[in-house]
């Protein structure tokens, strides 16, 4: 199953595509995300998809404060760039909350991981680290397993504006390191291929 979107009237305010976004009866186990402004729903990730993002998440706790959490299921919310986004892994401090809140704002966010599916590589290539870098979250990994170069790890920083300066590149079977705060390295090689 690919991705499925979700019309909206383009008059529609941010809060009413949010409270839509809340109160739909979504199928369960999907995705569902605000991408420029259309809601996308689409199919759970495929087992070697949570692999890559499983590895990533065991290396990451044991680098982050006490007070940060690292999570998969976590939507954030940008509204700038009409975005609500589910990071295949976001690192935030943790947060205090109501059982109300939903999301997130973007900006508590220190990292995000994007893991590439066929279907939707564009959107992790281009939609979201606008709007994350538009948001102001520091780092941004994107691990494109779908990449026209072959399966490649880029670690984004330096937000300015909508765009993100390129901090490193590994294809798989390389070493990525992450500065700090976070001062991690990841071996590429962990990640299964497509």
């Amino acid at each position: 199953m690919s991705a499925l979107t979700v019309g909206h009237d383009p008059e529609q305010s941010w809060d009413d595509l949010v409270r839509f976004w809340e109160e739909m009866d979504w199928p369960e186990g999907s995705k569902v995300e605000i991408i420029e402004g259309i809601i996308t729903v689409s199919p759970a990730p495929a087992p070697r998809h949570n692999v890559i993002a499983e590895r990533i998440q065991r290396r990451l706790y044991s680098v982050i404060p006490e007070n940060w959490g690292v999570y998969q299921t976590q939507a954030i919310a940008v509204p700038s760039r009409l975005g609500m986004f589910i990071p295949d892994i976001l690192v935030a401090p943790v947060q205090d909350c109501t059982e109300a809140d939903t999301y997130l704002p973007a900006a508590v966010a220190e990292l995000v991981v994007e893991v590439t599916s066929r279907k939707n590589a564009r959107h992790d290539r281009v939609s979201k680290p606008a709007a994350y870098a538009s948001a102001g979250i520091p780092l941004y990994l994107l691990v494109d397993r779908w990449a026209p170069e072959g399966p490649t790890a880029t670690l984004y920083g330096e937000p300015h504006g909508d765009v993100y300066r390129p901090l490193s590149v590994a294809k798989f079977g390389e070493l990525l390191t992450i500065p700090a705060p976070f001062d991690l390295v990841i071996d590429t090689g962990e990640f299964p291929e497509t």
